[in-house]
């Protein structure tokens, strides 16, 4: 063997030199640092012990490496190197493979490298580590990163010695936010380097003491013995800031958050399955809650996350089994200066397995997730035409009003399911139409105007349901096309003590009028605020417990249809 050193180190490795020999000291992992312009390679004294190689400082360092390695990872490893040098945007190396040692023994290492660029930007250093893996299965393949089974044996060791020390700490669950819309829009090769990019731009946030272990799918789990909220916070904020910015992938852009789900070990369980399946649960209400958030496990959180979970399955049942346990309640609308009835909206009840009727407040938000919607939307539209066939034979003009989800505006299918609908119970378009959440609908103005277009174009009217409660109210009017707007109750419970509010409605209402758009007024309770808002604001039609409550189509023909009748 030659000795160390006998090729001399580039002006750039001896800068850099001092820091190489203390952090050798430091771990038993292999290091390497390589002067790309010179190609001379300076690396640690036990990685030439342990493969045999010619010296701590080499030429060409590919030529003694390469063929210990494996002849199954031998090609990925030269392609990957030949990305390292000849890529502007590739400066990443991440790779598991096999490597004959002295003793002629194929051993697994993970290899970690990152290029470091000149003044001009170009490609002067690669440095980085090699870590010995007793099995091949500690490591998860993408990523490199230990995988779930040492997550595993990791918490049960920090248990163990929660229960020998006394002292707590953290488990948190990482999941990716639309990680599925990247494998979707590109493919799952590109998936792939983005999991490796975002366990990399995570795990240089973490403490260096703590380990990023990877889990299944999109999912990555961290280990924080001592830690309190406020550590948790602090990791959390700086994940939120390493990943806040738009990345690029060879010239594929790509945005992508994270949310957390934290347990605190003892109090959340001293067993590894309660308290995983307690840090998944927290996780997934982060997701629900909006995404790029962590949320702290807490015991009535969880309680509310298994109703939800055991009320999408019985919901499921309910869509398969032709919609058992939903029904429609209608709110009746009257013409605001003859107080006749005009219509009805027709509003989405569902009694769950036990008979219990569950708030739609619970259970929308779940069929919208699951996409059940969009089935249940066509039992909705279905129920209200025959409904609304039966009543015109009372009330010739009565329209009734259907909720519509945007997840139904996505469907195209829904469009055709209308028409025939119509046709079969011959009933004329103009007496249905469809509402749509303000809030929704700024999702996406151009591509829901040309939907509303169509129906509109069937005869249909369109209604924008709760106006004001969404982020921009007037640019709703601006740039959608709608026939009436239903003004929320947000407007009204105050109307009558606060000038600003009855003058807010007025000139919303009349600015409606100037642009052909007709008003609804929703909420309205007491006989006073009726009066001001047909007298002074001039609504054309009132929705609101003043005039009735939702009813089963039953009470409805019993309330409001018998006296027609008569």
């Amino acid at each position: 063997m030659r000795k160390n050193n006998r090729i001399p180190l580039s002006p750039c490795l001896k800068r850099f030199k001092f820091f190489f020999d203390l952090l050798k000291k430091t771990t038993e992992d292999y290091l390497f640092f390589t002067d790309m312009q010179e190609n001379i390679v300076m690396v640690s004294p036990n990685l030439v012990q342990d493969f045999e190689l010619p010296s701590e400082v080499m030429e060409d360092f590919d030529a003694n490496w390469a063929p210990l390695i494996h002849p199954e990872e031998r090609g990925p490893y030269l392609s990957s190197m030949r990305s390292i040098h000849t890529s502007q945007s590739f400066f990443e190396h991440a790779m598991e493979y096999r490597v004959k040692n002295r003793k002629g023994e194929y051993t697994w290492l993970r290899c970690r490298g990152r290029v470091g660029t000149d003044r001009d930007g170009n490609p002067s250093m690669f440095v980085g580590m090699m870590s010995r893996m007793a099995q091949r299965n500690q490591a998860d393949e993408v990523t490199g990163l230990l995988n779930k089974y040492q997550f595993e044996h990791a918490v049960k060791r920090a248990l163990a010695e929660y229960r020998a020390t006394g002292e707590g700490g953290a488990i948190m669950v990482v999941g990716l936010d639309n990680f599925k819309i990247i494998n979707e829009t590109y493919n799952r090769l590109l998936g792939d380097q983005v999991l490796k990019r975002v366990s990399r731009l995570i795990a240089n946030v973490l403490p260096p003491a703590l380990t990023l272990f990877k889990l299944d799918g999109d999912e990555f789990g961290i280990i924080y013995p001592g830690a309190g909220e406020a550590e948790v916070n602090d990791i959390f904020a700086s994940m939120q800031s390493a990943l806040s910015r738009p990345q690029d992938i060879d010239g594929h852009q790509y945005f992508c958050t994270a949310s957390s789900g934290t347990v605190f070990y003892p109090a959340a369980g001293k067993d590894y399955l309660v308290l995983h399946k307690h840090a998944e649960a927290a996780m997934d209400i982060a997701k629900r809650e909006g995404k790029n958030r962590n949320v702290m496990f807490s015991k009535e959180e969880y309680n509310r996350w298994v109703r939800s979970i055991s009320m999408r399955d019985s919901l499921w049942d309910s869509v398969e089994n032709g919609c058992t346990g939903f029904s429609l309640f209608f709110q009746p609308q009257v013409s605001a200066v003859e107080q006749k009835l005009i219509g009805a909206e027709a509003l989405l009840r569902w009694k769950n397995p036990k008979g219990r009727m569950v708030a739609p407040m619970e259970f929308i938000p779940i069929l919208e997730e699951t996409k059940l919607i969009i089935p249940v939307g066509k039992w909705i539209f279905e129920e209200a035409v025959k409904t609304c066939k039966r009543w015109r034979q009372v009330v010739p003009n009565f329209r009734v009003s259907i909720n519509m989800s945007y997840e139904q505006v996505k469907d195209l299918s829904f469009k055709k399911f209308v028409a025939e609908c119509l046709q079969r119970y011959d009933i004329p378009p103009e007496a249905i139409i469809l509402e749509l959440t303000e809030s929704k609908i700024v999702a996406d103005w151009s591509f829901v105007n040309k939907q509303f277009d169509e129906f509109r174009q069937q005869g249909l009217a369109i209604a924008m349901d709760d106006f004001g409660t969404g982020y921009s109210s007037l640019a709703s009017l601006k740039y959608l096309s709608c026939d009436i707007v239903k003004i929320d109750r947000e407007f009204v419970k105050k109307i009558l003590e606060n000038d600003f509010d009855r003058r807010l409605v007025k000139y919303v209402v009349a600015l409606c009028h100037s642009i052909g758009i007709k008003c609804c007024i929703e909420g309205v309770e007491e006989e006073a605020e009726y009066e001001l808002l047909t007298k002074e604001c001039k609504a054309d039609s009132i929705q609101g417990y003043l005039f009735g409550h939702p009813e089963s189509v039953e009470n409805f023909e019993e309330k409001f249809l018998h006296m027609e009748k008569n």
